[in-house]
């Protein structure tokens, strides 16, 4: 044979050998393989995401704060939709006509093969009508899908609301599709990938008229949802609703902490709002009415809010000074002559004044000389500042706190070099900066900032990171704790014992006593009056309790308060003396709570 001839059979065999194959797999397709069958009978093969239930929300104590309720949403396949009644659908889904025809012009710009959501959060009401009447709508199928539903109508900044996703979204994470939720702010936005779960899917056939066939090859490509994680939080929810009770009409915020764990117990910023006008169909109406609300409710206040500390902040102006050995707990202070230039005291009290008496008395001399004493001990105000901020940011000021709080800001203890910048290269020294030493000029903190600085304070020298979730807990009931990092301050334990005495005495001694004082509860705390030229000055206290073992830290901060003791201190011992004795029962306090509870400074006609 010669070479020839052997080319012709090997392209023969070649020839032969693909027809074989073309044949076999005609076969299987035509006769073996059923998945095909549908086409044959003129079937759809629908896919249909099964979404998994977000996971729970929960308070340390168990109490359920965030759960799910059943919701349905309307999706159409542009390619399978025929002629069909649009009156009729219009009618049972309460919506306009062109609403309607602009939704599925929108679907089809999208894909014509793939669903797109049309109506959504259908009520189950809704879904039932239109379940009996889905036959007359080719292409028109529901999807069931789960919405957030609130237990109880607090702590809304803390928690969070959920929210559909945009494209950029989409683009960032390829778990996500159109019509998908998300957490927005809140836990719900930072626990988000634990809340979620994961989807599933179920495939079905459909006939020409729109009905269910059934399931798609024995349900082999199908998948099961995986619900998500359930979150214990450390949140005291009847502390929490108590709070939001006091601090009903008033602008401002409040925090507290156990000290040991940081553990958040209360979260609160106020004016709030009701996540449950977050949920459903309602809600981008509701957003932009909240979103144009001038007391700015979406705003959390806890986290994000530019205040400054006030007097709270001479607590560690005199922590830094001991540590620093720039005074001791005998160093005293005139309120009269030199020593009382240039910020002179607002109180009338005996002098020359100590640590203890200092502070129990807010003394802005005694403060202004500790804070020079500690810039000046240092070759040039520039070194000498440096040490003093480098103190303040161990007390977890000037930072943000944690991972937890989205949006948290890091406040403001200035650097050095932006006096530098303003005042120019060795052209400032502690009585250029001195509102420093009182809590006031370029200081910006957060409440949560303040509500750690006294749980600092209270554990004489360290924090654990402050957070709000303590446990996360799989489907199959498995916990798991969070770990949270310990930050020990620059301050020796040692130099706290005479500030905490003289912040008893703020509470035991003074004019605060009659806002503050709990009978059988040693509260150390602090007030602060911060200026505000926009109308009344703001209202602030920090505090602990009791004293030798404490259990909860608090920063509360009322705006527009007129001075500390007259809003803020009644308010937080009022919630110290909640948390720590499950009630509020001596007459004088109920008095004092009643007030509160009525007290209206976003009424402008009301006498603050």
């Amino acid at each position: 044979m010669d070479k020839y001839a052997k080319r012709k059979f090997i392209l023969g065999a070649i020839f032969v050998f693909i027809a074989i194959v073309f044949i076999i797999r005609l076969f299987t397709i035509q006769v073996i393989d059923s998945s095909y069958k549908q086409y044959a009978t003129k079937n759809v093969l629908r896919k249909v995401i099964n979404y998994p239930a977000r996971g729970l929300i929960y308070d340390r104590n168990g109490e359920l704060l965030v759960y799910n309720k059943a919701a349905y949403d309307l999706l159409v396949t542009p390619r399978e939709v025929s002629t069909f009644d649009t009156t009729q659908l219009c009618s049972i889904l309460k919506i306009e006509q062109a609403d309607l025809m602009a939704e599925l012009k929108k679907a089809k710009k999208y894909s014509r093969y793939k669903p797109s959501v049309i109506v959504k959060q259908l009520s189950t009401e809704m879904y039932a009508m239109l379940q009996e009447k889905l036959y007359k709508y080719p292409g028109f199928f529901v999807q069931t899908r789960t919405l957030r539903e609130y237990a109880h109508p607090i702590a809304s900044h803390m928690l969070g609301y959920v929210g559909e996703v945009n494209q950029s979204q989409i683009n960032k994470d390829s778990y996500y599709s159109q019509g998908d939720y998300i957490g927005v702010t809140g836990i719900e936005r930072t626990y988000e990938k634990e809340l979620r779960g994961h989807k599933g899917v179920n495939y079905f056939l459909v006939d020409v008229h729109n009905r269910l066939k059934g399931t798609y090859n024995d349900e082999k490509n199908d998948s099961a949802a995986v619900l998500g994680n359930n979150l214990t939080t450390t949140i005291d929810s009847k502390l929490q609703s108590y709070c939001e009770l006091l601090m009903k009409n008033k602008r401002g915020a409040v925090v507290a902490i156990e000290p040991k764990t940081g553990e958040i117990l209360c979260f609160y910023s106020g004016p709030d709002y009701n996540a449950n006008l977050l949920v459903g169909r309602e809600r981008s109406k509701n957003y932009q009415l909240l979103l144009n609300d001038t007391l700015k409710p979406l705003t959390n206040r806890a986290i994000s809010a530019a205040y400054s500390p006030g007097s709270t902040f001479k607590t560690l102006n005199a922590l830094i000074a001991l540590e620093e050995g720039t005074i001791t707990e005998n160093t005293a202070v005139s309120c009269f002559g030199k020593a009382s230039s240039p910020i002179r005291c607002t109180h009338n009290h005996e002098t020359p004044i100590t640590l203890v008496g200092g502070i129990r008395e807010s003394c802005n001399p005694f403060f202004w000389n500790t804070f020079k004493t500690i810039i000046n001990k240092y070759p040039t105000s520039e070194e000498g500042y440096k040490k003093w901020r480098e103190h303040i940011l161990s007390f977890g000021l000037g930072q943000t706190l944690g991972t937890e709080f989205y949006g948290e800001s890091k406040g403001n203890i200035p650097e050095a070099s932006y006096y530098d910048r303003y005042f120019g290269k060795r052209r400032w020294n502690a009585l250029t900066v001195r509102s420093l030493s009182i809590g006031q000029g370029e200081i910006i903190v957060t409440p949560l900032q303040m509500a750690n600085m006294a749980a600092v304070i209270a554990n004489r020298g360290y924090y654990i990171d402050p957070h709000i979730v303590k446990a996360i807990e799989d489907p199959d009931q498995s916990s798991r704790k969070l770990s949270f990092e310990k930050k020990v301050s620059m301050i020796h334990p040692e130099h706290f014992t005479k500030v905490i005495e003289g912040m008893q005495e703020v509470v035991d001694q003074t004019n605060t006593r009659y806002t503050a004082h709990v009978e059988g509860i040693d509260i150390c705390g602090k007030t602060g009056t911060i200026q505000n030229s926009h109308g009344s000055d703001h209202s602030a206290f920090i505090a602990f309790a009791p004293k030798d073992d404490p259990q909860i830290a608090i920063a509360a901060y009322v705006e527009n308060g007129v001075w500390g003791a007259r809003y803020a201190a009644p308010i937080a011992s009022l919630m110290i003396e909640m948390y720590l004795n499950d009630s509020i029962t001596a007459p004088n306090r109920k008095a004092l709570e009643k007030k509160m509870i009525e007290a209206n400074l976003l009424n402008p006609n009301q006498p603050k």
